[in-house]
């Protein structure tokens, strides 16, 4: 397996930390994950130690205000600009691996934005993965998010801890005490991008029956953080024929980090290979 970093420029020009994982041979196909609130590109190694053995080229970058890019820590000013990022790092991974099937996977908020990309641009990609996505209700006091509606107008910036609940991503203590020890890793939250997400939110729940891209969309059914009845709201909405729904029982937010996470990368793969 070989790694690369590099930065890449995002929407208007902001220059982005990018890291890729790329096979000894030939790639058979292309991932680009697109990582949750608070954490960053280096938080996915179950899912690339077992794809990139298989084939496949994978690519993520740190989002703006996130991991090794710049940034206020947790702060947006539109969701057109992960749209913009999101944009750059397909161009980026479609040219560094032409003709090869490209997928894109979003987590969490990375869920969200990842939907909110492709229901505006769904062109040149094979399917969509979607993990526990940010599409309703999110583990964050409802209070903090009407503030944050009144804030995002005159005080876009203001930032404030989240409050989510860390034991809350993984069964695994491992996982847990790893995040909260992990430098990358934030808690910040600002008006803007709250304000940003439950728009977000509902554009997509809105716009769900348009999605016509090939969707594997995977949810630990004891999530606290994010809603998997939302999920499912969105999931059966949408209108296209090629559409699967996995809820794990007893899994919290971050499935490929949770105790069953064998399970979920080989599914993964599973719903990958079957569409190359």
């Amino acid at each position: 397996m070989q790694h690369q970093e590099s930065t890449l420029k995002g929407n208007e020009g902001l220059e982005l930390y990018y890291q890729a994982w790329l096979p000894d041979t030939p790639a058979i196909g292309v991932l680009v994950i697109i990582h949750g609130h608070g954490e960053h590109s280096g938080r996915y190694p179950h899912v690339v130690d077992h794809l990139v053995p298989q084939g496949f080229a994978v690519y993520a970058l740190d989002h703006r205000g996130h991991g090794r890019s710049p940034g206020q820590r947790g702060y947006v000013n539109s969701m057109a600009d992960f749209r913009g990022d999101v944009a750059a790092l397909v161009q980026l991974a479609a040219a560094a691996q032409p003709n090869k099937p490209l997928f894109v996977m979003g987590h969490s908020l990375g869920g969200l934005i990842i939907l909110d990309y492709v229901l505006h641009q769904p062109e040149g990609l094979r399917g969509v993965i979607v993990s526990a996505p940010a599409v309703g209700g999110v583990g964050v006091s409802p209070i903090l998010l009407q503030v944050s509606r009144v804030l995002s107008r005159v005080w876009p910036t203001f930032s404030l801890e989240t409050g989510l609940d860390v034991k809350g991503i993984s069964r695994d203590p491992q996982e847990v005490q790893a995040y909260q020890n992990d430098p990358l890793v934030h808690g910040k939250g600002t008006a803007r991008l709250a304000t940003e997400v439950m728009d977000t939110a509902v554009f997509c729940q809105e716009n769900a029956h348009t999605l016509q891209l090939p969707l594997l969309m995977i949810h630990g059914a004891a999530d606290i953080i994010t809603s998997p009845t939302d999920s499912r709201r969105f999931f059966d909405n949408v209108t296209g024929s090629d559409k699967t729904y996995i809820a794990y029982d007893g899994g919290y937010h971050e499935s490929h980090n949770d105790i069953h996470s064998p399970q979920v990368v080989a599914d993964i793969s599973a719903w990958l290979l079957a569409r190359l």
